[in-house]
């Protein structure tokens, strides 16, 4: 069981105004800056604390009591790295209890009580500032939530009880459901104030002694509330009940037990709400979803780069003129602050990407000032010859996905480079080894592949070849870095992680409907996933001639287990679409796709057969993804949940394989001793 990171709490005493106030300051105690989340010792270090102060306030010494944090951070809420390591009911209890108890002392406080959000306040750290009677934030505070269900557990210190009786149970609805199911959205201390999470704004800087002096003077309240209007309750929180729903039919539990919380919040008693959060906390610490994604935020947190990530780099060659060649160069321009000369085949494609470049300018001038955005179009040049490339470090291609058109510009440009330079592939499946056939310094060639969109997608996955140099392999890694991308170790191998593995699930998806199954029960099939969109939205969306030209591609290389699609086929010769609209996840599919799809033999499947042979399938192409050295367990959960947007709580993929068996069925488990 890992060491609990302790956070201790400072009792002071201070001047505010005309009053005498008990301080509650919280801390690392080892004294390092950081996150200061509560475990056992430290909430009950805070306890004391509580209690010590309530004292004081009894005695007649102080006449207020008032919680803040140090540093960027009010308090972080439970330890996490403690929850990751147990299963056991029991402990949960105990947790959730001391917790309940640190919050109730706080509501029964004597005196009015003030939490100072400085700055992150999440979880049960912002559970404890909700048991004050008044909060005032720090302009520009951030993140303020309760982000627990996107983490697969409940706000278990008096969230789901405490928040609907302040701002009403729509506005809780949204914090603690709508919001984590949203991409794990937050809030600053401007919109929690506009949320009515908060009372007060303060500037940021030294202790606000007047402002809470004139809060204890002209308090807003002097309780935290405990009961409110009830009426039309129930139907405040109705629009939630589908997307609760759907997130349990993707194994994501939580979020309707948060609803179940907040509805009966309404006329419950305050032990009796707190009793009940600690019957879902237990029921909840020991559940996939939870370890799962306790998983997956341990891999992002080390797959993040630093934020002082940096690269010598910084001149830039770029093969190629089209979209991804320029969002490419963009971002490389603006992040490693790199002078980028791009090379097209003729003017009317230098003219088409002058003309994405600027299209590209005019997204970021949102964000940017003037300046930089000048600066940024004089540092991309694009021309038809080979000038400026004698002193790139580095050049990358991103043309057409074809292997000799690649061989052909790499040949083309080698000679004008200096024996220095980097050669760099944007290849999404193809071989970076074959590519370097015929190049006079093969071990300068090295695969950094770039997710579309870039500026969105957060993988870069690095692919190295039996030939390539170990620093270009880590000069590659540092450029992703400093270009803020996550970054995963590939062996060169045909579509690396993510393509390999969304082929593969296409495969079968394109299989089941060569079978004669329902255009309708293919759609829906992979629902449990809990992917953010359907097979034939992702179909759509990655585009039916890409689909089928990879998935050729990979059947030339991988063999049969990569089908062959007639009906694919003949969609792209047609143009026609998966989709009656957009390729977007909400977009329904189109029925009619079935008229494409006409097997001489039908074998109909059930939705549980093909969830079942995706499962399968995918298992056995991560057995044989790791004995063929690919890439580890780790790299391939990180790429599937930051290159393909596979579910958090599902941990990326392989602790879902160990999940529902089919790990085990087609080589043995991927994690034996589990999360």
């Amino acid at each position: 069981m890992p060491a609990e990171t302790i956070t201790t709490t400072d009792l002071t005493t201070v001047r505010c105004g005309t009053h005498d106030v008990a301080l509650l300051t919280f801390r690392r105690a080892d004294g390092t800056e950081g996150p200061t989340p509560l475990g056992p010792a430290g909430l009950a270090e805070l306890e004391r604390r509580v209690g010590d102060a309530v004292a004081r306030a009894e005695a007649g010494e102080v006449s207020g009591i008032v919680l803040t944090g140090t540093g960027r951070t009010f308090l972080a809420g439970a330890d996490l790295e403690l929850v990751r390591s147990t299963h056991d009911r029991g402990d949960a209890l105990a947790l959730g209890r001391l917790g309940h108890r640190v919050v109730s002392a706080l509501l029964d406080a004597p005196v009015p009580t003030i939490a100072l959000v400085n700055g992150t306040a999440l979880g049960g750290g912002l559970e404890v500032a909700l048991a004050c009677a008044m909060r005032v934030g720090v302009a520009g505070a951030r993140p303020l939530g309760l982000p627990e269900t996107h983490l697969g557990l409940i706000p278990g210190w008096g969230g789901s009880f405490l928040l609907p009786h302040l701002v009403g149970p729509a506005a809780a609805a949204e914090v603690i459901i709508a919001n984590p199911l949203r991409g794990n959205t937050t809030l600053d201390a401007e919109e929690a104030l506009a949320a009515g999470i908060l009372d007060r704004i303060v500037p940021a800087g030294a202790f606000p002694a007047d402002a809470i002096g004139d809060l204890l003077d002209h308090p807003v309240r002097t309780r935290a509330p405990e009961t409110s209007d009830i009426s039309g309750w129930d139907e405040a929180l109705a629009p939630h009940r589908d997307r609760v729903a759907r997130a349990a039919t993707a194994g994501r539990p939580a979020p309707a037990r948060a609803l179940d919380l907040l509805a009966a919040a309404a006329t419950s008693p305050r032990p009796e709400a707190f009793a009940r959060e600690d019957e879902a906390l237990a029921d909840l610490i020991g559940t996939p979803a939870l370890h799962a994604s306790l998983y997956a935020l341990e891999l992002l947190r080390h797959a993040r780069p630093a934020r002082d990530a940096s690269s010598p780099i910084r001149r830039i060659g770029v093969l190629g003129g089209g979209l991804m060649a320029t969002q490419l160069a963009t971002l490389l321009a603006v992040t490693l602050d790199a002078e980028v000369v791009m090379r097209e085949v003729d003017e009317d494609r230098c003219d088409r990407a002058r003309s994405l470049l600027a299209q590209q300018r005019d997204a970021l001038s949102e964000r940017l000032p003037a300046q930089r955005i000048a600066a940024l179009e004089a540092a991309v040049t694009v021309g038809t010859g080979h000038d400026g490339f004698a002193d790139a470090q580095l050049v990358i291609e991103a043309v057409f996905e074809e292997m000799e058109v690649k061989r052909a510009v790499f040949a083309e440009v080698e000679p004008h480079l200096s024996p220095e330079a980097i050669l760099a592939t944007n290849t999404s499946a193809l071989s970076v080894t074959a590519m370097a056939e015929g190049l006079a310094r093969p071990e300068r060639l090295v695969g950094i592949h770039f997710f579309n969109p870039v500026a969105v997608m957060p993988l870069v996955e690095i692919v190295r070849t039996p030939h390539t140099d170990p620093a270009v392999v880590d000069a590659a890694r540092a450029l992703a870095h400093a270009a803020g991308k996550v970054t995963v170790d590939v062996a060169d191998a045909p579509g690396f992680i993510v393509n390999r593995l969304l082929v593969r699930l296409l495969g079968e998806i394109l299989g089941e409907l060569e079978a004669g199954t329902d255009v309708d029960v293919v759609a829906t099939a992979l629902d449990p996933i809990g992917l953010p969109m359907g097979p034939l939205q992702l179909l759509q969306l990655v585009g039916p001639a890409v689909a089928a030209h990879v998935l050729h591609t990979l059947r030339a290389e991988l063999g049969p287990r990569y089908p062959e699609s007639p009906g694919l086929d003949a969609m792209v010769e047609a143009g026609a679409s998966f989709l009656l609209g957009p390729p977007r996840a909400a977009t329904p599919h189109d029925p009619a796709v079935a008229r494409w799809f006409t097997p001489d033999d039908p074998r109909p499947s059930t939705a549980a057969r093909v969830l079942q042979r995706v499962q399968h399938a995918l298992a056995e192409e991560v057995h044989l993804m790791l004995a063929d050295g690919v890439a580890d367990v780790r790299a391939i959960d990180t790429a599937m949940i930051t290159g393909a947007n596979w579910p958090l709580h599902r941990g990326g993929i392989t602790p879902y394989l160990d999940e529902v068996g089919a790990a085990e069925a087609t080589g043995g488990v991927f994690h034996p001793d589990g999360l």
